[in-house]
């Protein structure tokens, strides 16, 4: 009989030789399940932040600005939401051209800007998947309106400032019905022209109306003068009309000789004496030449005549 020697002891089972042991494994695992917890169930919410807690995919709770804690995932999450941020939207994006069409049915290229952010995280987070495209698409709507309710002039000049209170109202009313939980910070028209295509011939258009504008201001003004003076020579009027009522005969003296001296006062005068005085008119003066002065012989020889009689006495 062939004598079964033993096996010398390989029947054994256990891990491949230079592996950890079982019970190691196991508390790795459990070190990765603790971190995972800690991970997921801790969280950090800065001052401009809040936390929008999911549990199992639904609405929980909101968390305040602090260190918060919760299941850890995929039970729950936390999405942080920035509630302090403001942000800007430029219309159009890059370069290019915004035509839009006014009430005049004049088309305007316009340039805006809109800014905004978030009022309610809840709302922010669940009622709507895009919210930048939500907001754009709500900006272009309301501005495409309210410029189609304003001629081009308005568009272009005084009218800004009620079209972007228009757009952001509208904005804000259309958000508000989605319940976005976005709130409209502002609305600013950084550019309205006409397109460039007629931009040269709409420039000259407005350069007449100016002109045209001008004119009725300076007729205006020329018309508010010569009322003026009108009144202030009708109340002299009235105020000599009552001293000719007065004295009648007084009065009309007067004005006769302030009449006479407004008159006389620009114009040339020949002064003719009357009887037993010489006449002498100064005809060079009266055609407006200078008057040369003469010496007569008989005036020359006066001066010498008191030294020849001193002679004589001498």
């Amino acid at each position: 009989r062939k004598g079964g020697g033993g096996s010398g002891g390989g029947g054994r089972g256990g891990l491949p030789t230079g592996m950890p042991s079982r019970p190691v494994v196991l508390v790795a695992i459990g070190l990765l399940v603790l971190a995972w917890i800690a991970f997921t169930s801790v969280h950090v919410i800065t001052p401009e932040q809040r936390g929008v807690v999911k549990l199992l995919g639904r609405y929980a709770y909101t968390m305040e600005p602090g260190i918060g804690m919760t299941l850890p995932a995929p039970i729950a999450t936390v999405e942080k939401v920035n509630v302090q941020k403001i942000t800007n939207e430029d219309f159009p994006q890059g370069s290019g051209e915004n035509l839009m069409l006014t009430q005049d049915q004049n088309i305007v290229d316009l340039a805006y800007a809109v800014r905004w952010d978030i009022a309610n995280p809840e709302d922010f987070v669940f009622q709507i998947a895009e919210p930048t495209t939500t907001v754009r698409a709500t900006a272009e709507s309301a501005m495409r309106a309210a410029v189609a309710g304003v001629t081009l002039n308005d568009a272009i000049g005084p009218g800004r400032t009620v079209i972007e209170a228009r757009v952001q109202q509208t904005m804000q009313a259309i958000l508000d019905e989605y319940n976005s939980g976005v709130r409209v910070r502002g609305v600013s028209i950084k550019n309205a022209s006409a397109p460039a295509a007629v931009d040269e011939a709409f420039k000259q258009v407005t350069a007449a109306q100016q002109a045209a504008e001008g004119d009725r201001n300076q007729a205006r003004a020329y018309a508010q003068q010569v009322l003026a003076g009108a009144q202030g020579a009708a109340t002299e009027f009235d105020k000599i009309y009552e001293q000719y009522r007065l004295a009648p005969e007084v009065t009309r003296r007067r004005l006769y000789y302030e009449t006479m001296e407004a008159v006389l006062a620009k114009s040339n005068k020949t002064v003719v004496e009357t009887r037993g005085v010489t006449p002498y008119l100064p005809l060079p003066a009266a055609r407006g030449n200078p008057v040369q002065p003469q010496v007569q012989q008989g005036q020359a020889a006066q001066p010498a005549q008191p030294a020849q009689q001193q002679g004589g006495a001498q």
